[in-house]
């Protein structure tokens, strides 16, 4: 699975993180018929690998793995049919083990140093987080000395304000709990959950950006 060209693709990505997850496949199934097949089950919900597995069996759903710490949650969320793996920030250990894999990798970074050590570490790709906070022109300052390093927006990002990161030079966005909030996912309230993310994609739809 070549992550870049899909994240090309679809511009976006979907964070699923609750307390409870009544029924990822549903959920999953929902995320992509509304036209979010790229999805994140988070390790931060209980009993993640489980969930993951139930989701990895929904047709044209590209299901990673978020929030992973450790090498073993690594190798947990692989088995489990995880196609790719998300940190929140530098984890070496995580990064070793999907490279050893051949699993792509977002590491997760907030500066111009944090960049580069993603980049030497193997990742695929880099998540800058919290976007909002750092507004999408910090997206344009990174390609700066970065031109090359693919940068996925994540935190706070919104229908009102998603296409501006990815004008300003982000490859890819994320929806999180605007799309799946844990109430919505607890609940497997698939319509508004359906209606939700299909703003969202309408949202990323309207940006204008240049191929990277």
């Amino acid at each position: 699975m070549d992550l870049i060209a899909e994240l090309r693709a679809w511009r976006s990505l979907c964070i699923i993180r609750a307390p409870r997850i009544a029924d990822p496949a549903a959920l999953g199934s929902t995320l992509v018929e509304a036209g979010l097949p790229i999805v994140e089950f988070s390790f931060t919900t209980p009993d993640a690998p489980r969930l993951m597995e139930q989701a990895a069996e929904v047709d044209g759903l590209i299901l990673g793995a978020g929030t992973v710490m450790t090498g073993q949650d690594a190798r947990d969320a692989v088995n489990a049919g995880a196609k790719f793996l998300l940190t929140p920030g530098l984890r070496p250990k995580v990064a070793e083990e999907a490279v050893r894999q051949g699993v792509p990798v977002v590491l997760g970074a907030m500066t111009p140093t944090e960049v580069a050590d993603a980049v030497d570490m193997g990742a695929t790709a880099v998540k800058v987080f919290p976007a909002a906070r750092l507004g999408p022109e910090y997206f344009k300052d990174l390609h700066g000395p970065y031109p090359g390093v693919p940068l996925v927006a994540t935190g706070g990002l919104t229908t009102a304000n998603a296409a501006q990161y990815l004008e300003a030079g982000a490859l890819a966005v994320t929806a999180g709990s605007g799309v799946v909030s844990p109430a919505l996912a607890a609940e497997s309230r698939l319509a508004e959950i359906r209606q939700r993310a299909g703003e969202f994609v309408d949202a990323v739809a309207t940006a204008r950006v240049t191929e990277q």
